[in-house]
């Protein structure tokens, strides 16, 4: 899978010297012909958002909302730097426009890494040539560029589908993410950049990016914790001609983005199971995704799911919780295919098939609260030593 195999993109991935490791930390994505082409972005709503966050939103609004290249660096959020830092971000997208022959603000910035600390800038500056010049449709350019944006991820994140044009040629959308803690709604500790081929207008794709995102990066959980870099990108070369619909277009992006999210949650930070949450029977979506995110975010059930126990007594406690009107005596829980509680209390089921699939990296946790017909589902993982571990100091 590459985030050039749509038509009209290229992708570079190298090792300038941010990280002290010596590993791949700076990556590339441009258009192949130099042009601007439609983009837009869904950002952090974090209100300490950081200097590339603040920069490409600026650039955007300058650019109306075309752009040639994003740059993404790892290993320094350039977060909490102060005006400097914004100065850092836009002097990265003026060495990148230089080295390209575009305008300044036709170039997004994405940083990933430890907050608080100044980016050198001096690294991008000796390395952004040698960068441009590595620029490739290959799969083995994408492969680097994937790479060179993740932090504590153990995995690249990375996704392909296809759709169907109007004139009946398919046309493809392409992601690359990055990813592994501060994963809450609103997004998560995040990067992503999703290429299409597709003809839209810059209107259709910003409500599809919206919606898609809300359907999968807002849908996940991992420790609660929001980012101040939050970026999610879509850039669209039209090179494919128009969809067949809107509507198919934007199910094609949600596959992308529910998969990038679906991968960022298998790859949690110290994660040992990856749990989705349904709430279903639920009188309107609101109260469905209210509820799910109150069990997905609790700390006692993620500790129950690394402990292999389906203590559905804690589910049940954070769906009253989430005060969003529930009837405790109505409502069914299930791990599973097991259904361990009925109308609020406890039911005999299979305690060894049960127990069996407690085992599994995947397991399903469904609150049915039998009110009405709206459900939402939100993705967590488990609370771990690991977490602990990785977190407890600066990382």
């Amino acid at each position: 899978m590459s985030i050039c195999e749509p038509l009209g993109f290229k992708a570079s991935g190298i090792a300038s010297g941010i990280k002290a490791s010596g590993d791949l930390d700076l990556a590339l994505i441009a258009t192949e012909d130099r042009n601007a082409v439609a983009t837009v972005g869904v950002f952090t709503s974090n209100e300490a958002k950081a200097a590339p966050v603040l920069v490409s939103l600026e650039h955007l609004e300058k650019s109306s909302n075309m752009s040639c290249a994003v740059i993404l660096n790892s290993g320094n959020a350039n977060a909490a730097t102060g005006p400097s830092g914004r100065d850092v971000s836009r002097n990265t997208a003026k060495l990148v426009a230089n080295e390209l022959g575009v305008k300044t603000h036709e170039v997004l910035v994405c940083s990933t890494g430890l907050i608080g600390i100044p980016l050198d800038i001096g690294p991008i500056e000796n390395s952004v040539t040698r960068l441009v010049s590595e620029l490739d449709s290959t799969n083995e350019a994408s492969d680097m560029a994937a790479k060179a944006i993740l932090t504590t991820d153990t995995i690249k994140k990375v996704a392909l589908t296809r759709g169907i044009c109007e004139s009946g040629e398919t046309y493809g959308v392409a992601g690359m993410a990055k990813g592994a803690a501060m994963l809450a709604p609103s997004m998560a500790t995040m990067l992503a950049v999703i290429t299409t081929d597709v003809l839209l207008e810059v209107d259709q794709m910003q409500i599809a990016l919206k919606r898609a995102v809300d359907m999968s990066f807002n849908s996940l959980i991992v420790d609660g914790c929001m980012s101040t870099n939050d970026t999610v990108l879509l850039l669209a070369s039209g090179k494919a001609g128009k969809p067949k619909s809107i509507e198919e277009f934007e199910s094609q992006l949600c596959l992308v983005t529910h998969s990038l999210a679906i991968s960022m949650a298998k790859d949690a930070e110290g994660s040992t199971v990856m749990a989705k949450i349904l709430v279903k029977g639920a009188l309107n979506e609101r109260q469905a995704a209210k509820a799910a995110r109150q069990v997905a975010s609790s700390v006692l059930v993620r500790c129950s799911l690394y402990g292999r126990d389906p203590y559905w007594g804690r589910v049940l406690a954070e769906l009253g919780a989430a005060r969003v009107g529930i009837d405790q005596e109505l409502v069914s829980i299930s791990y599973g295919p097991f259904e361990v509680a009925r109308n609020g209390i406890a039911l005999s089921h299979d305690e060894k098939g049960l127990r069996d699939y407690m085992t599994k990296r995947e397991i399903e946790i469904t609150a049915d609260l039998k009110l009405g017909n709206c459900e939402a589902e939100i993705y967590t993982a488990d609370l771990t030593h690991g977490y602990v571990d990785e977190n407890m100091g600066t990382s």
